[in-house]
C-alpha cells in the first residue's frame, strides 16, 4: 500500500501516512475501540464521494446531483435494518457520540433528566460526564457496577431510577466486559414511564453477529459507532422505530449537522455488506473466543478482571489486588514500547485518578481480524503478564517485543 500521488503533492504527509501503516502492521492493536477495515472499505472511504455535499435525504436532498450518493446512502440504510432488524435507520452521524446527541436533540429538552452508568464504571462521555455537552444540558445521575462482582446492579439501577425519575436511562457501555441485560433495564424505565437508548457502539459487530443480545425492538433508541466490532466505515448511527423516524431526522439534520461525509457513508456501505457474510459472522465468534481465551490466561498469571471475566470483545484489569503500586498508565506505556498498544482504564471502585488509574482494557477485534487465533491470545497474555509484572525491566521488554514481531509477521495486516 503507497502513497505516490499524495507523496507527490505533500511528502510529509506522506511519510506519516506510511509510517502510520508501518506502526499498525508492526504492532497488536489492542485497544477496543479499534478494528483494521478492509482494503475495499479504505477505498470507498478515499473515493470522489468526498467532493459531493448531500444535506438532505436519499430522494430528498437540498442539492442537486445527489443520484449517486442517493444510492449509496440507501444501501448502507437497507444493509444496516438487515443487520440490526431496526424499522428506521439513520447514517449520517459522523460519530457514535452524535448519534446519541441526535436522540437528546429528539427526545428531550434542556434540563431533562438522565440515568447512565458513571464513567468510572464504564460509561461513556456522551451519555452524561459533567465536561461533556451532556452534563452541561441535562441533569444527569448516574448508577454504577457493583464493586464486588463488577456486573451492574440492575436493582440498584431499578431503586435509582425510582428515586431519580429520569426521562431517559441509558444503556451500552464503553468498558464493560458482560452481555448487557437490556430487557432489565427497560423494564426500570418502564417502572418510571422514561425512555430508554441502548448505546451499542462497541459491540454493533457482536449484535449483528448474534454473539450479544439485540436491544432493537426493546429499547426506543438504539445508537452506534460504525467502525469497532462492525468493521466499517468510520462513523455512527441511529436505530430506532418509525414513530420516532422523522424526530431523529430532523435531529441530524438540521438539528445538528449539515453535508453528510458521502465517502464515510460510503465506507459503512462496504463494511455492511461484509458483515452479512457468513465469514463475518465467523469473525465475530472468533473475537469472544480470543477475548476469553486472552481472560483466561490473564487470571492463570495472577491478575485479576472486572467481573471475573468477559463475555464481550474486551477485558478490564483490575491491578490493584496484584501489583497495588503500579497503575495503569505506567502498564500502558510500557507495553506501547514493547509494540501492544491498549489503554489505562478506570475499575469500580476506583481509588486513583482517571488520568492515571487502576486499570488497563485491552480488546480482540483488531487482533482477530489479522487472523490470531485462541493460542496467539493466550501468548499475547503472557507478554502482558510478563510486563505487568517487569513494566520496567528492558530485557522483559525486548523479549515481548521479539515475541509481538514474530505474531505480526505470523499474521501480516494488509498484504
Amino acid at each position: 500500500m503507497d502513497h505516490d500521488t499524495v507523496r507527490a503533492v505533500d511528502p510529509d504527509i506522506a511519510d506519516a501516512l506510511e509510517a502510520e501503516i508501518g506502526r499498525q502492521q508492526d504492532t497488536l492493536a489492542m485497544i477496543a475501540s479499534e478494528n483494521h477495515v478492509s482494503e475495499a472499505v479504505m477505498d470507498a472511504q478515499s473515493s470522489a464521494l468526498t467532493n459531493k455535499y448531500a444535506e438532505g435525504y436519499p430522494g430528498k436532498r437540498y442539492y442537486g446531483g445527489c443520484e449517486h450518493a442517493d444510492t449509496v446512502e440507501q444501501l448502507a440504510i437497507d444493509r444496516a435494518k438487515e443487520l440490526w432488524g431496526a424499522e428506521h435507520v439513520n447514517v449520517q452521524p459522523h460519530s457514535g457520540s452524535q448519534a446519541n446527541m441526535a436522540v437528546y436533540i429528539a427526545a428531550l429538552e434542556p434540563g431533562d433528566k438522565i440515568l447512565s452508568l458513571s464513567l468510572t464504571h464504564g460509561g461513556h462521555l456522551s451519555h452524561g460526564h459533567h465536561a461533556n455537552f451532556v452534563g452541561e444540558h441535562f441533569e444527569v445521575e448516574q448508577y454504577e457496577c457493583d464493586d464486588d462482582s463488577g456486573y451492574v446492579d440492575y436493582e440498584a439501577l431499578h431503586e435509582t431510577a425510582e428515586a431519580f425519575e429520569p426521562d431517559m436511562i441509558i444503556s451500552g457501555y464503553s468498558a464493560y466486559p458482560r452481555e448487557v441485560e437490556w430487557e432489565r433495564i427497560q423494564a426500570a424505565a418502564d417502572a418510571v414511564d422514561a425512555l430508554h437508548m441502548a448505546d451499542i457502539a462497541h459491540i454493533t459487530g457482536l449484535v449483528a453477529a448474534g454473539e450479544h443480545e439485540n436491544p432493537v425492538g426493546i429499547a426506543d433508541f438504539v445508537t452506534g459507532s460504525t467502525h469497532k466490532t462492525i468493521r466499517a466505515g468510520r462513523g455512527g448511527m441511529v436505530l430506532c422505530g418509525e414513530e420516532w423516524a422523522d424526530d431523529i431526522d430532523k435531529a441530524v439534520i438540521p438539528g445538528m449537522q449539515g453535508g453528510p461525509l458521502m465517502h464515510n457513508i460510503a465506507g459503512k456501505a462496504v463494511g455492511f455488506k461484509e458483515a452479512l457474510t457468513p465469514e463475518f459472522d465467523e469473525y465475530a465468534s472468533q473475537v469472544v473466543v480470543n477475548a476469553e481465551a486472552l481472560a483466561e490466561r490473564l487470571q492463570e498469571r495472577g491478575l485479576e478482571l472486572v467481573s471475573g471475566g468477559t463475555d464481550t470483545h474486551l477485558v478490564l484489569v483490575d491491578l490493584r489486588p496484584s501489583h497495588p503500586d503500579t497503575t495503569g498508565k505506567d502498564v500502558e506505556e510500557a507495553l506501547e514500547e514493547a509494540g501492544i498498544v491498549l489503554n489505562a482504564n478506570t475499575v469500580p471502585g476506583e481509588t486513583r485518578s482517571p488520568f492515571n488509574p487502576s486499570g488497563i482494557r485491552a480488546g480482540t477485534p483488531a487482533l482477530t481480524t489479522r487472523g490470531f487465533t485462541a493460542s496467539d491470545c493466550q501468548t499475547v497474555a503472557d507478554c502482558i503478564a510478563d510486563v505487568v509484572d517487569s513494566p520496567e525491566d528492558e530485557a522483559v521488554l525486548a523479549e515481548v517485543s521479539e515475541t509481538v514481531g514474530e505474531l505480526t509477521e505470523k499474521h501480516p495486516l494488509y498484504e
